[in-house]
């Protein structure tokens, strides 16, 4: 196996793990929260808000990494 393949597995298992760990902390915090911004205020799960915020996290650093790529 080369090199390039063991890094796209490590990346692989890291990322499964990472994912799993967000799920355990999401499902320990499952309780309805009430969130406050600007002039809006609504109560959702906390474990959804963790996935939400998850997701927006990725799609910025998706973006990030693909502008920063262009870049050079």
């Amino acid at each position: 196996m080369d090199i390039k393949t063991q890094f796209s597995s490590l990346k692989s298992y890291t990322g499964i793990f990472l994912l799993f760990l967000v799920v355990v902390f999401a499902a320990q915090n499952a309780e309805i929260v009430t969130i406050n911004f600007l002039l809006w205020e609504f109560s959702m799960s906390r474990a959804i808000l963790i996935f939400l915020l998850l997701l927006v996290g990725f799609v910025v650093g998706r973006l990030y990494s693909g502008l920063h790529r262009t870049e050079k």
